[in-house]
């Protein structure tokens, strides 16, 4: 997929200003898009959750894929005239913003967006079993991956390299944030060093182990950060945020993690219309357009793996 000159600008810009702040904030601006259908990109404009042609609360590491498929949906769609995508934890979202009201930087966020998406299918049983969501699709997958400094100067060789006393970890946190919750925390019992990396705690923007192991808020903004800025050696990530970290020119690598370790027979992206989605015709139309052989190429292009014929079918609870 060809950059333009216009996305390199913006992704520079991302890069800069992420480094000027804190790792706290660390572009958290960017989970929260407008997408028009002119090109223009809003970013931060909560109140948009209320009135776009189409809301979308998704699992907050497809933010890279964000820009490039609704420009395409977009493309073939020109009726839906702005989209508005936020891209954070999924456990976040259900719980703060779903089934509760939640508020963005002090504004209020719409409790009824049209499609919702997490990594963990059990997020849509919940909403199901509260009669907020009866249909889904598979439409993606991923593989858990460890993201170090650039040249890897810890000779990380992989997961069990965790276990390691000379290393000091970033990963995702086990309270808000699937890809640990439920992947993560798992590929560390399995490998037996769960309670080492994680002295059994569980919180987020904290230490897990004094100055060992930290839990994020949003690992797929912090964790590339801390990196670069020599505050950590190593974390968990998904294989997509290595490669779009690299794409980024970020000064990061990846170290592959085995397979079963890697969690890739497990990983799937769910995704449902919610039942009182505003704009449920639109969001069909979403449901329909994430099953074609463009929307799938996209995802592959950031790493993701397609889903199947027979995921991308429309289920029912």
């Amino acid at each position: 997929m060809n950059e333009t000159p216009v996305k390199i600008i913006l992704v520079a810009l991302l890069v800069i200003t992420s480094s000027l702040v804190s790792a706290k904030d660390a572009g958290h601006g960017h989970d929260y898009r407008t997408f028009n259908v002119n090109g223009d990109i809003g970013y931060g404009n909560v109140k948009d959750s209320y009135d776009s042609d189409l809301v979308m609360y998704l699992a907050g590491n497809q933010f890279m894929v964000m820009e490039d498929l609704i420009k395409d949906f977009q493309s073939k769609n020109k009726k839906i005239k702005t989209v508005y995508v936020e891209t954070i934890p999924p456990g976040q979202i259900l719980k703060k913003q779903l089934l509760k009201q939640g508020k963005i930087n002090g504004a209020k966020t719409s409790m009824t967006p049209d499609l919702f998406a997490s990594v963990n299918i059990n997020h849509l049983k919940k909403l199901n079993k509260k009669g907020l969501l009866n249909n889904y699709i598979i439409y993606t997958h991923n593989k858990l991956e460890l993201m170090v400094a650039e040249g890897n100067p810890k000779n990380i060789k992989g997961a069990k390299d965790l276990g390691r006393d000379d290393i000091v970890q970033s990963h995702p946190n086990p309270l808000t944030e699937g890809i640990f919750k439920f992947y993560g925390s798992e590929m560390l019992k399995d490998l037996g060093l769960y309670e080492k990396v994680t002295a059994g705690q569980k919180c987020k923007k904290c230490w897990a182990v004094p100055q060992k192991t930290w839990f994020t808020a949003r690992h797929h903004r912090e964790t590339p950060y801390r990196i670069e800025n020599k505050q950590a050696d190593v974390g968990i990530v998904w294989t997509s945020e290595v490669a779009y970290a690299k794409a980024e020119g970020r000064k990061v690598d990846g170290v592959a993690i085995q397979a079963p370790y890697n969690k890739q027979d497990k990983v799937a992206y769910a995704i449902g219309v919610m039942n009182k989605a505003r704009n449920t015709e639109n969001a069909k139309v979403f449901l329909k357009y994430l099953a074609t052989p463009d929307a799938q190429k996209i995802y592959a292009s950031y790493a993701f793996i397609p889903a199947t014929a027979e995921e991308l079918k429309l289920k029912t609870f």
